[in-house]
């Protein structure tokens, strides 16, 4: 069949379906000869008849042959109705529309191929042992648009996969990067924290986060006694002034902290980092700072 182009498996399963064609025809052959046998053992006892029993004889036999025939005519065309509802069935698994060519049904030289290729398979041994026998069923289809739909899947599917390694690479790298500046940032703090604690520098980093506690205190006083009574709003406000004030006077006292420690400790590792401290420091003051103007005009 290397001319049909089929491989080996759909070899086999034409040569199984053709042994299964092959003994219904050897049957049905067989019902027809027993059909004439029985004519000449029930009728034909006498040496001569006449035309008119001639006649009935032939017409009876052929009422009983045209019906074997229509049969098996009719039962081998359902049985091609339901090898190609196996195939169909299997394709649409997959998705996919066969087509058929009737016309090719017709096609001579492919009959005559077809008829050669039955009589060398059998004409030896008749029924040729097929290592593929036993399998209930036709394999799903391996080869063509399925293959290369599943190996176009697969290729998305990995290139998806390695993007996504790549991108969990990514984020372990910026979290390990992240966790090594947060230990750099905790030990500059306390260097600077031991630093402070043996200079004893007029003004500590908790007096800051104390008085932006307080700030934020009276922010959030302001704001409830503007909503619910205007009787002590002028309170309020001369205690933002004052906290302004102390917040200034911490300002230059941290100014006065921040040359001074930059006298001393130019010298030692951790310069940089109380430089860069001390400077947010006074950022969030200056944000404070500007915080605090927005419910006080300036004087």
């Amino acid at each position: 069949m290397a001319e049909f182009g089929f491989n080996e498996h759909h070899q086999n399963e034409v040569i199984n379906y053709m042994r299964f064609a092959r003994s219904k025809r050897v049957l049905r052959l067989k019902t027809i000869d027993s059909c004439f046998q029985d004519l000449k053992d029930s009728r034909l006892v006498e040496e001569t008849f006449t035309v008119d029993e001639v006649t009935e004889m032939l017409e009876g036999l052929q009422v009983v042959v045209r019906g074997e025939v229509e049969t098996e005519l009719i039962n081998t065309a359902h049985t091609n109705v339901l090898l190609l509802r196996q195939l169909f069935s299997q394709a649409e698994k997959f998705y996919l529309k066969l087509q058929t060519d009737v016309s090719e049904l017709e096609n001579r030289e492919l009959l005559e191929q077809v008829a050669e290729f039955e009589k060398t398979e059998f004409q030896t041994t008749g029924t040729k042992a097929n290592p593929e026998s036993n399998k209930p069923k036709l394999a799903p289809l391996n080869e063509g648009g399925v293959s290369e739909l599943l190996n176009k899947e697969i290729a998305r599917l990995q290139e998806e996969n390695d993007r996504l390694r790549a991108r969990l690479r990514t984020l372990e790298s910026q979290a390990t990067s992240a966790l090594d500046e947060k230990s750099k940032a905790e030990k500059a703090l306390q260097d600077l924290q031991k630093i402070q604690g043996d200079q004893q520098p007029p003004v500590q980093l908790a007096d800051v986060s104390g008085l932006e506690d307080t700030v934020t205190a009276l922010k959030a006083d302001l704001e409830k006694s503007l909503s619910t009574s205007a009787a002590s709003q002028k309170d309020l406000q001369d205690n933002l002034v004052t906290a302004k004030h102390d917040l200034l006077r911490v300002q230059e006292q941290l100014s006065l902290a921040e040359k001074e420690l930059e006298k001393k400790f130019q010298q030692t590792a951790a310069y940089r980092n109380m430089k860069e401290i001390l400077t947010k420091k006074n950022e969030q003051i200056k944000d404070l700072r500007k915080r605090v103007n927005k419910y006080e005009p300036d004087e």
